[in-house]
């Protein structure tokens, strides 16, 4: 049998900060417009099995206009605007790879979730135009507890932990079992001080390859498909 998310954190959804998180967030749809929609907070566990994960990369919280949040740490649904963050991705995706990386002109990153990529966010809601609303109140723990997971029960994961943040959300993995790449965040006023030029993608796919995984296709399709 397969190790699923539920084998592993499962237990977790039972804790009194969990049902208190849960509350909360849902207390203030009935006040305010909170991201992503509800049906769409664990999108990166159900789009990315247990078993299946091979890459974490760490976001902050979910980004915090109408219509961009999905459930996956830097992606944004189809059809709107690819933010700078990402687009700076991009970018270094295009300057490790070239041609054989073609710079798309959307910003939804399922595809990398279906193969593998676990793209999990610090906090899992946010209020609409209010960065980091959500912080505090539980979600924290809970994805601490989500990386200690990955930690201990795979093996040869890689973890992209981009700026001081995810770095410290990921100071306990374990680097003889585990490859850590750490960079400067991607956001335009960090992103030249060391993340341009990191060569963290092709980095992370040798490592794959080494221990005999399928690397990531960093190619996104044209027409993504929203889940």
């Amino acid at each position: 049998m397969e190790t699923t998310w539920h084998d592993v954190i499962g237990s977790e959804k039972e804790m009194p900060y969990f049902a208190e998180v849960m509350r909360f967030q849902k207390e203030r749809r009935k006040e305010t417009q909170v991201f992503p929609p509800e049906k769409e907070i664990f999108s990166a566990f159900r789009i990315t099995p247990f078993c299946q994960v091979k890459v974490v990369i760490i976001g902050q919280d979910p980004y915090h206009g109408p219509g961009q949040a999905n459930g996956l740490c830097f992606s944004v649904n189809p059809g709107i605007p690819v933010p700078p963050s990402l687009k700076n991705i991009y970018q270094e995706l295009h300057q490790e790879y070239g041609p054989d990386f073609a710079i798309p002109a959307h910003g939804c990153l399922t595809s990398w979730a279906e193969q593998g990529v676990f793209l999990l966010n610090n906090t899992l809601t946010v209020e609409q135009g209010l960065p980091k609303s959500h912080f505090g109140r539980g979600w924290e723990i809970f994805t601490d507890h989500v990386i200690a997971r990955i930690n201990e029960c795979t093996e040869h994961t890689v973890f992209m932990l981009w700026g001081s943040p995810a770095q410290t959300k990921g100071k306990n993995v374990d680097t003889s079992r585990h490859l850590v790449l750490k960079a400067p965040h991607p956001s335009p006023l960090s992103a030249y001080r060391g993340f341009f030029g990191c060569g963290h993608f092709r980095a992370c796919n040798s490592y794959l390859e080494a221990w005999g995984k399928t690397p990531i296709d960093w190619r996104l399709p044209e027409n993504p498909v929203r889940h």
